[in-house]
């Protein structure tokens, strides 16, 4: 089976443009022949115990008022909000009142890239961040492998 590997972000990424310093940002690939729109929908349509991981957040964040689902949109991928649906690039995402955030998915040399952006607001954005990591890892590696099965 094909490996998930660290990645910088690839350059032609729209993504890019969101980037600041102090800001969070990582990238994974692995290889599949998917376009972006069909490797998000894999990505978004996460498995049981990551939905299970959703609604604990959910519980957990409700008292200080964090988004539960994305704005309504009229194109959305999972809950997330499309912001840019190309052959090459889907990015989405929103903005919280602890964070902004967006994620890429980037189809290019026989790739799929997953990127993610974060841009904390203030304490709890950071602290949210720092907390959500080691299960964003896991999500993002279980996206990815998933990817990778469903291509070819």
């Amino acid at each position: 089976m094909a490996q998930v590997t660290t990645h910088s972000l690839p350059i032609d990424s729209e993504l890019r443009r969101y980037v600041k310093q102090e800001d969070f940002i990582d990238c994974y690939a692995i290889e599949s022949d998917l376009p972006p729109r069909r490797a998000a929908e894999i990505i978004t349509n996460f498995p049981a115990w990551a939905r299970l991981l959703v609604k604990i957040r959910n519980a957990m964040t409700a008292p200080f008022g964090l988004l539960k689902e994305g704005p309504q949109s009229a194109d959305k991928v999972g809950f997330f909000p499309l912001e840019l649906d190309t052959a090459q690039e889907v990015i989405a995402g929103f903005n919280d009142t602890h964070l902004n955030f967006r994620v890429s998915i980037m189809a290019l040399d026989g790739r799929i890239y997953l990127a993610t952006w974060v841009h904390p607001h203030n304490k709890l954005g950071k602290y949210y961040l720092k907390t959500i990591l080691p299960f964003h890892n896991l999500i993002v590696h279980n996206a990815l492998r998933r990817v990778h099965k469903a291509s070819f």
